[in-house]
């Protein structure tokens, strides 16, 4: 396998070498720079601050390529990232193979104060609809967000707390169609300002009926619904309203938004969950605050969410609320011994409660407090980044017969970027991070119903300790560009589910509503255990300006293997893809035509089935009209999954009864004025 690996980036890289123009270049520049984060607007992001390049950015106009109705799905063919997808109505990024707590999904850097990480069936509480672009980082820049993100950190940016002055008012709005879904959707921000007062407004409404799909739901099934998901539907909406006074040195806002998702579980049991979350945010950033700093940037975040789980019949099964309050302060610093960089405080504290028959994580107060720094420096054709956080956090069960469980997490990380030659960029990164285990991993006990599981918590259960290494080569300039990125990373203690096997017959248990052993029992039993575990893969595209600034091709692919300590296959593990897009701009006319071969998942853990590959092909045309100076509005037509492929990702739960959408068609308008 692994040499199979290094087959792939072989070939990458003779696509970079038959572009040498720059080969025999002066020595590189001294900025150079490393996968952290780079600034391209006003401050919004706390790692940008850094300084360094993210390791992806997806700005507005490649999302609306690439959205789908959840975060998940949206991100879903990024290099390296796919998605928990558990029908249209919920879906969490998955990077690298690693998924739940080890990546953090935030709004504007602060957590999204949802349930996304007890269940695939929970909702990332956030919106893409009206994002601005999406971040996702790696590295040392992982440490400014919390210990343990060995996936790495999902960043979905908004305008919602203005940060500077506006001229004249300005808006934008976007309206779309999927035949697919029978999607109706609509986003419409306002911004402007009065004085030294800015003021942004946004609203958005999504609303589908169930997907259309090539087959049946579940193959297996020769009495599954044919060409429909039952029960995938989604009618969601989000309102928001914020203001700031921007200073001469800074500025200092608030903001109020409130997100509503009321969707289908796609399966026989007709559940549907009705969702709402109150957000409310403060901001302000102040430069030079004190001598020897360059500027303080302070965040606040107070989430009020809820949940409801619904029966077929209407009646509630459980409800899930969450009071969250999450607050960050950084300091960047000017340089001392020429090393630049932020260090700073993050506080969190967090009330779960979970009450009904399907509660099977016990109420919960979990806080956590931690230090972080992140330092860079420039030496000739290197650039070093450093990095260190201590975090201690503890997980109060509200429950007589179970411990309040406290840990102690330390995590560090170093990268070196050495530019050898003109255009081209060799980057060294090792992280080493702690990651302490979530409540329903100790505390879970009863019937998990979204996964047809009978979850056993494990109050023992030690933190997680990851090793990740990454090597990457870039080649920056000339017409062929790309990067190929190896990875290893040994998690020592890794949490997992592991399927329990009482009499040791080779047969999973299985058990009733109440956990009583039946051979034909409905829930599997799922016990929370700990051994080694190691991810490794590869990564690699390369850009090829066919005809400069007109026509572009894209070379891509990527894979992951995951192993448990006995060499076996770790579940949900995304297959090998491949593919090449290409894209065509002139004038008023932009067109892009994609093509990904997802290969067939054998690689599969005990009691796991095997899923067949598929070939996705998407294009997108689009058309730009500028009206007067300052209106702009762009036409775009979109074919989604042209060849109507049957597509079951490997990584969701629902694989075998709830495919992803058949041939779509998308239409829509964007303007801005």
């Amino acid at each position: 396998m692994q040499t199979m690996l290094f087959k792939q980036a072989a070939i990458t890289l003779i696509v970079f070498s038959l572009d040498t123009s720059s080969i025999y270049a002066q020595n590189a520049p001294k900025n150079i720079q490393l996968p952290g984060v780079k600034i391209t607007a006003p401050t919004t992001s706390s790692a940008e601050s850094t300084g360094f390049k993210a390791d992806m950015i997806i700005h507005r106009d490649r999302l609306r390529q690439k959205r789908e109705a959840n975060l998940g799905d949206t991100l879903a063919h990024e290099l390296g990232v796919t998605s928990s997808s558990f029908g249209p109505g919920s879906g969490r990024p998955i990077i690298r193979g690693q998924d739940g707590e080890r990546v953090r999904v935030m709004e504007n850097s602060m957590g999204t104060g949802d349930v996304s990480v007890i269940s695939p069936d929970h909702a990332v509480a956030t919106e893409t609809l009206n994002a601005t672009r999406i971040e996702i980082l790696r590295g040392p820049s992982t440490l400014l967000y919390g210990s343990g993100v060995s996936g790495g950190v999902v960043n979905v940016l908004n305008d919602r707390i203005p940060d500077r002055l506006f001229k004249t008012p300005q808006a934008n709005f976007e309206g779309r169609f999927n035949s697919a879904l029978e999607e109706r959707s609509g986003v419409l921000t306002a911004s402007g300002s009065k004085g030294q007062v800015s003021w942004n407004i946004e609203g958005m409404k999504r609303k589908t009926n169930d997907i259309h799909i090539p087959g049946r739901a579940n193959p297996n099934d020769p009495e599954s619904e044919i060409g429909l998901v039952r029960n995938s539907a989604i009618d969601s909406s989000n309102l928001s309203a914020g203001s700031a006074y921007i200073g001469e040195r800074g500025f200092v806002g608030m903001s109020i938004s409130r997100l509503e998702n009321f969707y289908g579980i796609p399966g026989p049991e007709g559940a549907k969950i009705d969702m709402g979350q109150t957000r409310y945010g403060l901001a302000g950033d102040l430069d030079n605050p004190l001598k020897g700093f360059l500027q303080l940037r302070t965040r606040f975040t107070y989430n009020d969410y809820q949940h409801k789980e619904l029966e077929q019949s209407g009646e509630i099964g459980s409800r899930f609320k969450n009071d969250e309050l999450e607050g960050r302060a950084e300091l960047t610093h000017v340089p001392v011994a020429q090393w630049q960089g932020i260090m700073g405080v993050q506080l969190q504290h967090r009330n779960f409660t979970a009450k009904g028959e399907e509660a099977f994580v016990p109420t919960s107060l979990s806080q956590s407090a931690g230090i972080f720094m992140v330092e860079k420096r420039n030496w000739q054709q290197w650039q070093f980044e450093i990095g260190g956080r201590f975090e201690h956090s503890n997980h109060n069960p509200r429950v007589a017969m179970l411990q309040t469980r406290n840990f102690n997490l330390y995590s560090v990380s170093a990268g070196a970027a050495w530019k050898f030659i003109e255009g081209y960029q060799l980057d060294l990164i090792a992280t080493r991070g702690q990651r302490a285990p979530n409540t329903v991993a100790l505390f879970a006990d009863g019937v998990h119903i979204a996964t047809n599981t009978f979850e056993q918590g494990n109050s023992t259960l030690n933190k997680e300790t990851s090793n990740n290494f990454d090597v990457a080569l870039q080649k920056t300039t000339g017409r062929i560009t790309g990067r190929v990125n190896l990875f290893y990373n040994h998690i020592n203690d890794y949490i997992f589910q592991q399927s329990r096997d009482s009499n040791n017959d080779g047969v999973a248990d299985r058990v009733d509503d109440e956990g009583i052993v039946e051979i034909n029992g409905p829930f599997l039993v799922q016990d929370f255990s700990q051994t080694r575990a190691r991810f490794y893969g590869l990564e690699a595209e390369a850009n090829i300006a066919l005809l400069p600034d007109t026509v572009n091709l894209r070379l891509f692919t990527d894979t992951v293997y995951g192993k448990l300590k006995d060499n076996g296959n770790i579940p949900r593990i995304t297959p090998q893809r491949f593919g090449f897009d290409l894209n065509f701009t002139q004038n008023k006319w932009q067109a892009n035509f994609n093509l990904t071969r997802v290969v067939q998942q054998d690689r599969v853990a005990v009691l796991e089935t095997e899923t067949p590959g598929y070939t996705l092909m998407n294009t997108e045309i689009g058309y730009h009209m500028k009206l007067t100076q300052s209106v702009n509005y762009m036409l775009f037509l979109q074919g989604r999954n042209l060849l109507d492929s049957d597509i079951r990702m490997h990584t969701s739960f629902l694989k075998d009864a709830a495919p992803m959408a058949g041939r779509a068609i998308i239409g829509g308008i964007r303007g801005v004025f």
